[in-house]
């Protein structure tokens, strides 16, 4: 059972978030607060699996609240909730170390959500995601777009075949599993095994942190 602190300053979106979360059996909503001023002393009290909180409240946002836990609990696991789609909170959410970013509109993600954070995973909605490339500096810059047989080049060094390359640069543009291997006539279950390779041998734990290394690798690249 995993355990969640959550923050909302709309009560019947947190009695709805309440009853979505718990649903499953696999969640224990272990405490409720209305602002990000709340969120650090319940995240204290509690040391919930994840935090979720939305951005935008009255008090502190949570993105505010979301840096000053971090700052004092590196290894908190925050999950951002929101109906905004701002640039600019994306790119805070990343900055400060968020370990995801989804739209509250999108509910049926949201349990699915919680649960791979708890499990050490970076969660960004597909809508989310696919911005992520043109929110990095540079990235998106035609002038500047560092060629692919340069990139390629660059994770060849780190021990990365041409498949697994091919592989990275689908999950950068914002495939999916289904996407890439109709992409490049494989299944998805080789997709799949590729992807755990990769993560493996680039240190990462996830898809996320696998786009945002690519853009970072082309930036320090130009």
């Amino acid at each position: 059972m995993k355990k969640v602190v959550l923050i909302d300053d709309d009560q019947l979106v947190t009695i709805s978030l309440k009853t979505i979360l718990e649903s499953g059996g696999n969640i224990s909503v272990e405490a409720i607060g209305k602002d990000g001023n709340e969120a650090f002393s319940l995240y204290e009290k509690y040391e919930p699996d994840v935090l979720l909180m939305d951005i935008q409240m009255q008090q502190q946002s949570g993105l505010s609240a979301a840096e000053e836990i971090l700052k004092k609990h590196p290894g908190a696991k925050i999950l951002l909730l929101t109906t905004f789609r701002d640039d600019e909170y994306i790119v805070s959410a990343l900055r400060i170390g968020a370990k995801g970013y989804i739209l509250k509109q999108d509910f049926e993600a949201i349990e699915p959500a919680v649960l791979a954070v708890a499990g050490g995973q970076t969660v960004f909605g597909g809508e989310v995601m696919e911005r992520i490339p043109g929110l990095l500096p540079g990235v998106g810059n035609e002038e500047k777009e560092v060629p692919a047989e340069e990139m390629a080049d660059v994770f060849k060094e780190k021990g990365i075949s041409e498949k697994e390359f091919a592989i990275i640069e689908g999950v950068a543009e914002g495939l999916n599993n289904k996407e890439l291997a109709d992409s490049l006539f494989l299944s998805e279950g080789t997709v799949r095994n590729y992807l755990s390779t990769i993560l493996e041998k680039l240190e990462l734990r996830d898809r996320t942190q696998l786009a945002v290394y690519y853009w970072k690798q082309g930036e320090l690249k130009k």
